[in-house]
């Protein structure tokens, strides 16, 4: 038999009155607990030394340092109507959790849970361990239960829950983390497929992080061992800690993507990818000695992690040359603010909480989207640049409008068709007959907006199969590749004359376009695709300035 030299033993808090009326009962206060400091003795043993035990009353939020150890927590609860009520132990990845009852037949019946059974065997299979109360009614039964936990001392809020309420719970809990891990694995094979179509390494490394962060929680939180793996029960046992671990270290590795410290110092660059390595080498070490020292190594190391993401992207904004980085920094606010809860509990500064427990899950979700928007916004301004880059080579730098070459070759293919299918296109030369007298009166600075101006002008004549081409300094040629009749070609020349006469609002006021056109119905004898253009532009050019026809038909 137990025995005790402790002199004091709290008295038993009463029997626990269970109604509907009171869905949820928690047992702080209502319940008495006891360390087993063998972690030997057996619910017969712990029955027989009864109030022999030092037993003390359950308060909330208390801790226990549990390894090697077991925590005996002993209540009584009746029930005067017929119905199912649960014991639930409110965190995942618990060692291990038994509870004892004596049936009708004063016959022990003995329920067990945590990480050393598959999931699929509890008595109650969820995310964490739930047992089955005694069917009695009508008189008191005396509830034990027994808890084994390293590594992490154990402070999970254990309640009583009348069966509705139960699974009302838990049907909340499955659309939350139903669409927390659905929106990962969407954004996840989104930012993958961005990855690969773009070669963005930004979008590789969020999508590995998303993916990370995922597994993480799954593991964190008992999805992973409900779902996942529930037989493989080792792994259940390193994944809740080896997992988040890896989720720390990709949040820091695409934090340094994102904001390339090695632009401003190497050094810095070089401090981050310790941290990253230092991370890596106490997750690993964690996973191979299984100590509570290697574990709070890795929870220190991930507060610094923190940290550190927090300082980079300040350090990026403080510089201001990122248009996107505060968007970004908005994106991880969620995250890292709900972080601090999980990693103050793996310290075991602060007790289980719903923070502790859902936080991070909570905000990623409020994360994901804005950093993925965030990173499109990005990633589409670089490519905007390249496209622009990339185009230099078949288009003006300036007006944006096609090179000659590309025109040339684009008015070859069109009359090869044109003679081919005989139907006629149209090639327009347009000058800006005015240029001179601008020069004059507003100066060089008003030339580059009139440019501007002119090939959006002509850009919005042409149909989306046309071509707008810059041939000179203040020349340009659109081709009109469809069939095309003299009254289209007319008609178009007409709108590019209207257009330049309007006042422009990007120009001074008083500053219009005088546009003089050229235009021919083409193929016209043999002429190849430089002869046709050298001689549609000799008819605008000899067009005098004063001109009072602006448009001039070459062939019709």
């Amino acid at each position: 038999m137990l025995t005790s030299s402790t002199l004091f033993t709290a008295p038993s808090p009463g029997v626990i009155r269970l109604s509907p009326d009171q869905p949820v009962v928690p047992l702080e206060a209502r319940s008495r607990w006891w360390i087993d400091e063998s972690a030997r003795a057996t619910v017969d043993d712990v029955e027989a030394a009864g109030e022999h035990l030092p037993w003390a009353t359950q308060a909330r939020g208390r801790q226990f340092k549990l390894d090697g150890k077991a925590l005996w927590e002993a209540f009584d609860a009746q029930t005067d109507m017929p119905g199912r009520w649960f014991v639930e132990v409110s965190s995942s990845g618990v060692d291990r959790v038994q509870m004892f009852y004596r049936d009708a037949a004063q016959r022990w019946v003995v329920q067990e849970a945590g990480d050393t059974r598959p999931v699929s065997a509890w008595p109650l299979p969820g995310r964490v361990p739930t047992f089955d109360m005694s069917p009695q009614t009508g008189k008191p039964v005396r509830y034990w239960l027994r808890v084994e936990h390293a590594r992490v001392d154990f402070a999970s809020p254990i309640s009583i829950y009348h069966q509705g309420e139960l699974f009302a719970a838990r049907e909340r809990e499955q659309f939350m983390l139903g669409a927390y891990f659905g929106l990962s694995v969407l954004i996840a094979l989104v930012s993958a497929g961005n990855a690969i179509a773009y070669r963005d390494r930004t979008f590789a490394t969020y999508a590995v992080y998303v993916a990370a962060l995922a597994l993480g929680q799954a593991a964190y939180l008992g999805v992973g061992a409900q779902h996942l793996w529930d037989r493989a029960l080792k792994w259940n046992e390193i994944s809740t800690f080896l997992l988040p671990g890896l989720s720390a270290s990709a949040a820091l590795w695409f934090v340094r993507t994102v904001t390339e410290p090695a632009r401003f110092s190497r050094a810095l660059d070089l401090a981050v990818w310790s941290l990253i390595l230092a991370l890596l080498s106490a997750v690993a070490l964690d996973t191979w000695l299984t100590s509570r020292a290697t574990f709070g190594l890795q929870m220190a190391l991930t507060a610094l992690a923190i940290v550190a993401v927090i300082g980079l992207i300040l350090y990026v904004w403080v510089q201001g040359d990122d248009p996107h980085i505060r968007l970004i920094a908005l994106g991880f606010v969620p995250v890292l603010a709900m972080a601090v809860f999980p990693v103050l509990r793996g310290l075991n500064l602060i007790p289980v909480s719903l923070l502790t427990r859902y936080g991070v899950t909570i905000g990623a979700m409020i994360e994901m989207p804005i950093l993925f928007y965030a990173l499109m916004l990005r990633a589409n301004r670089r490519r905007e640049a390249e496209v622009r880059a990339s185009a230099l080579s078949r288009n003006d730098a300036l007006t944006g409008l096609a090179h000659t070459r590309t025109l040339l070759q684009r008015l070859e293919a069109a009359l090869t068709r044109a003679r081919s299918l005989r139907h006629p296109c149209a090639l327009m030369a347009v000058r800006i007959a005015n240029f001179d007298a601008i020069v004059a009166e507003f100066g060089r600075d008003a030339i580059e907006k009139v440019l501007v101006v002119a090939a959006s002008h002509l850009r919005r004549a042409i149909g989306d199969i046309d071509l707008a081409a810059r041939v000179g300094n203040h020349d340009f040629a659109l081709l009109l590749e469809g069939p095309t009749s003299t009254s289209t070609a007319l008609s178009k020349a007409q709108h590019v004359i209207a257009s330049g006469l309007r006042q422009a609002d990007a120009l001074p006021p008083g500053l219009t376009i005088k546009f003089h056109v050229a235009v021919a119905l083409l193929p016209d004898q043999d002429y190849d695709a430089a002869a046709s253009l050298k001689w549609v532009l000799g008819g605008v050019t000899h067009m005098p300035n004063d001109a009072r026809k602006l448009i001039r038909p070459l062939n019709f």
